[in-house]
């Protein structure tokens, strides 16, 4: 698509706007347009091809949450990212692209899981990558990044699994950094590396 395209789409689509990009046409979508803009991105530019979906948290801004998502025409080569911002900045909504494209599924969950982006009208919201019951989304900003010591649900795992859970590899949070020395010797590691097959050797 080019600029003289996208200077159209932004004219016929008075909801749009344009949004800064270094690489691909880019433009922001209100929640309430969304699913109507992305199912004209389908049928009628035919981006068919859902390639990413996640979101950025802006910490202190309002809106504090935007959802990206990033389409693929494989007839046309292109690419178009479409952001949207969260109007709740607590338990901030998006609608779900499922029923456009099933590659949403896992990406919008993902995305859930680790932001907290509620999806309304997902067939399936749940963790993928934490277990149910965790309390926190690790990619907030205001999530440490020495994580946050949590329980580990050793009942409901073990049910499902039949196996003991332990703490390792990585006991309350996902990586420490010294910052101290070398870049390659102040690269995040586990905090507990007792897992680690290379000492076992």
């Amino acid at each position: 698509m080019s600029e003289i395209e996208k200077s159209e789409l932004l004219e016929r689509f008075a909801y749009l706007s344009d949004r800064d990009s270094g690489d691909h046409l880019a433009v922001n979508c209100p929640a309430e347009q969304l699913i109507e803009f992305c199912t004209i991105l389908r049928d009628e530019f035919q981006f068919d091809l859902l390639l990413d979906v996640t979101a950025i948290d802006w910490d202190v801004a309002t809106p504090r949450f935007t959802g990206v998502y990033h389409f693929y025409s494989t007839v046309k080569q292109i690419y178009i990212r479409v952001a949207s911002d969260c109007k709740d900045n607590i338990t901030p909504p998006l609608p779900s692209l499922v029923p456009l494209y099933s590659a949403a599924d896992w990406h919008e969950r993902e995305t859930y899981d680790l932001i907290g982006i509620i999806y309304e009208g997902h067939p399936n919201l749940k963790r993928i990558l934490m277990w149910d019951s965790y309390p926190y989304h690790p990619l907030r900003k205001d999530f440490p990044l020495a994580g946050i010591e949590t329980p580990l649900p050793a009942e409901d795992v073990a049910e499902h699994t039949n196996l003991k859970v332990s703490a390792a590899p990585m006991m309350g949070g996902p990586f420490v950094s010294s910052g101290d020395g070398k870049m390659s010797q102040t690269e995040p590691k586990a905090k507990d590396e007792s897992w680690n097959e290379e000492k076992r050797k």
